[in-house]
């Protein structure tokens, strides 16, 4: 393994960094979380049309940039820096990868374009309110379980003479509210022999598409509610050629990527806060002194460095392996809880004011998550693949409680 960048990789980090140092400040952050689509539609169009960002991992025959999961990792973790809200997540490491994974020759040509323009915004829509589910990263996905498993609950889809249609509804949707095509994922056939299909709904042109934007804790991470009432729909991918078990294998291979990315964007999150902090405190003064340079500060300090830096190479090595996502992800995410929290904690009394910029970092910790873990559950998944522990090595909680607890006396 080569952990050192390329030019091409530094290029990318210096231009983006540059850019959002400019355009993305924390009052330009807050400023275009609170617009319709709640992120800066301007600055995303620049980010396409100038870096290419939608397009980054796209093949160059669908007028992408064709990199790989190294110089997304980059750019996810300058984005994270900034808190860039935008719709990057969704449709260039979610929804893009899956179009080009399960997508027939013409949907490929037809969309895959138009994201990387900028002129197609597109999101992963799934029941249950759990991408963390849907992607593998805390779970199985190969029976559909996560989807329903055919059972109420989930999205049904219904074939007829004018094609599918979908009924049900999928809460906490990144982007949902605005994004301009919709990978819903829902059951066919009925229970027990039901498929979990993804079908592709444009917002345009669909009918019976309800979408609702929820009140989110990160405001840079917008999410909707999708309601569907027979909503008209296209089968992504050739019936016949889709696997008998769906799409599930693409879902896990997306969500490894997805961790790797998230986890990127994590540590940048995690950096950029810690830096913010150690600016803070140089600058403050209590007894006439920095409180920078009392030796508490400074140890808490060092302890979060030594976090951030250990997240930020567990990141990058997802990046050339993302089959490591799922631990570098939970790495990366305690990193952002904990930097955080000691970040509102040595602000002082300005950085319990939720108008302080130390809050924006704080929520994306808490709201990333939610989304994507909790940590725990990505590590225990990250530990039933590695094959670390037999089913009998498992026990209840209480008994392992009861097992370790110190002898009285």
């Amino acid at each position: 393994m080569d952990a050192a960048f390329t030019a091409e990789q530094d290029e990318i980090r210096r231009t983006l960094r540059e850019l959002l140092a400019k355009r993305c400040g924390p009052a330009e952050v807050r400023s275009a979380v609170r617009t319709a689509h709640g992120y800066d539609e301007t600055l995303w169009r620049q980010l396409a049309q100038d870096l290419g960002l939608p397009g980054l991992t796209l093949a160059e025959e669908y007028e992408g940039a064709g990199c790989g999961p190294a110089e997304l990792a980059v750019a996810c973790e300058e984005a994270g820096r900034a808190l860039l809200p935008s719709p990057l997540l969704a449709t260039a490491v979610l929804a893009a990868p899956l179009i080009a994974a399960v997508g027939t020759d013409a949907q490929r040509t037809t969309l895959l374009p138009r994201i990387a323009a900028g002129e197609l915004t597109a999101t992963l829509a799934v029941p249950g309110g759990s991408p963390a589910t849907a992607l593998g990263l805390i779970g199985d996905t190969s029976g559909g379980a996560w989807a329903g498993g055919g059972r109420s609950g989930g999205v049904q889809a219904t074939p007829g003479p004018d094609g599918w249609r979908l009924y049900g509804e999928a809460a906490q949707v990144l982007d949902g509210h605005s994004a301009g095509l919709l990978l819903v994922a829902a059951h066919t056939g009925g229970f027990p022999r039901s498929r979990t299909l993804l079908f592709l709904v444009r917002s345009g042109t669909a009918t019976g598409l309800a979408r609702t934007r929820q009140t989110s804790l990160d405001e840079t991470r917008p999410v909707a509610r999708v309601e569907l009432r027979e909503t008209t729909a296209e089968l992504l991918g050739a019936d016949d050629t889709v696997d008998v078990s769906g799409p599930a294998g693409a879902l896990a291979a997306v969500g490894r990527t997805t961790a790797a990315a998230l986890a990127a964007e994590a540590v940048g999150a995690a950096s950029s806060a810690l830096d913010r902090t150690i600016e803070y405190v140089k600058a403050r003064e209590q007894f006439g002194r920095a409180i920078g340079s009392f030796q508490a500060v400074q140890h808490r300090l060092a302890d979060l460095y030594v976090r951030v830096q250990a997240a930020r190479s567990a990141a990058y090595y997802a990046a050339w392996d993302p089959a490591a996502g799922g631990l570098a992800l939970a790495q990366a995410l305690e990193a952002l809880r904990i930097t955080t929290a000691e970040a509102v904690q040595l602000h002082g009394g300005i950085g319990f004011t939720w108008e302080h910029e130390a809050h924006l970092y704080f929520k994306r910790a808490a709201a990333d998550e939610l989304l994507f873990g909790p940590v725990h559950r990505l590590r225990d998944h990250a530990a039933e693949q590695a094959g670390l522990f037999t089913p009998g090595d498992r026990k209840p909680r209480e008994e392992v409680a009861v097992r370790w607890r110190p002898e009285s006396g």
